[in-house]
């Protein structure tokens, strides 16, 4: 479609161009006669500035003649008459002439770019399609899950849940006697508990015991005495008459902190709860494990103690 004013330029051209034959041939040498052609002249140049116009869309000034301008000013030369009517008329023949070339060879180009660009599109409706190779799939990397850590379990199997009896309603002289024991005001809460489930333990107050051994290790979970207060508690337990409960202490004090300070004596009175259960296998097999994974102490602090378990166990 923008080529189109282009096809049209070059019927107008030709028309154009047998009007100056015609003109060129009826062209007469007086003056009167070129009086009789200017109008036609005049004609002929404004049909070919709309055509320039036309060719070459936003011409201005620059590269086209105005179609309205002031009145030349004609030079004079010294001795001579000025240029004539047939002169002037030659000249702006001339001129179409040159425009004409001017525009023959810009529609030339302009057929040429229209060739090219046609070629060009039927290249591209012509060429195929692109093949595109499909990959085959890559095989999904296999993940590999570690397995998580197991902690080692001890060799000593855990004690059956026995159920804790209620404790009966102290008496008035009970109640007065626990309140006479001295608890202990200092600025680590956590020690002050320990020491007062301790002085209750030592004065054979066992419920009152458990109770505050139970309170220590609710209130201070991280005290550097949790390991004592824990293997503490299961011996309130076992001094009670409670060997099931007992057995459950000491089992969850030495599994659950085995570095402890008192995982040892817990591992020890495990064995001792399991004699007085008389699961005398499950007490050898707790007196066997606190010689393997503690040697230093098991024939060390404990090994009168040790000696005296396996002795009552039967063990070989």
């Amino acid at each position: 479609m923008k080529f189109r004013p282009t096809r049209m330029v070059s019927i107008k051209a030709l028309a154009m161009v047998s009007a100056m034959a015609v003109m060129a041939t009826a062209l007469p040498a007086s003056a009167q006669e070129a009086t009789s052609v200017e109008p036609r002249l005049r004609k002929l140049e404004t049909e070919m500035r709309a055509v320039q116009r036309q060719v070459f869309p936003g011409g201005s000034d620059r590269f086209f003649e105005p179609e309205i301008k002031g009145p030349a000013q004609s030079g004079t030369t010294t001795g001579t008459t000025g240029n004539t009517a047939v002169a002037d008329l030659l000249v702006r023949v001339d001129a179409l002439e040159g425009q004409m070339a001017s525009l023959t060879a810009q529609i030339e180009e302009n057929r040429f770019r229209l060739t090219k660009l046609e070629q060009q599109l039927a290249g591209m409706t012509a060429a195929p399609a692109p093949t595109v190779e499909a990959t085959p799939p890559t095989a999904a990397t296999p993940v590999i899950v570690a397995p998580k850590p197991v902690a080692p379990k001890p060799a000593t199997p855990a004690p059956k849940p026995v159920p804790v009896a209620t404790a009966p309603t102290p008496s008035a002289e009970r109640v007065a006697a626990v309140k006479a024991v001295e608890k202990p005001a200092t600025s680590d809460a956590g020690e002050d508990d320990y020491l007062y489930g301790y002085r209750l333990w030592e004065a054979k107050f066992y419920p009152e015991a458990q109770q505050q051994l139970k309170l220590t290790i609710e209130r201070h979970p991280r005290h550097a005495r949790i390991s004592y207060a824990r293997n503490l508690l299961g011996r309130a337990y076992l001094d009670d008459g409670k060997p099931g409960a007992a057995a459950q202490e000491f089992y969850a004090n030495y599994t659950q902190l085995p570095r402890g300070d008192r995982a040892p004596d817990s591992l020890y009175y495990l064995g001792v709860s399991m004699t007085r259960r008389k699961e005398t296998d499950k007490a050898c097999a707790a007196f066997a494990e606190l010689a393997e994974a503690y040697p230093d102490v098991a024939t060390g602090r404990l090994s009168t103690q040790m000696a005296r378990g396996k002795a009552d166990a039967k063990c070989p």
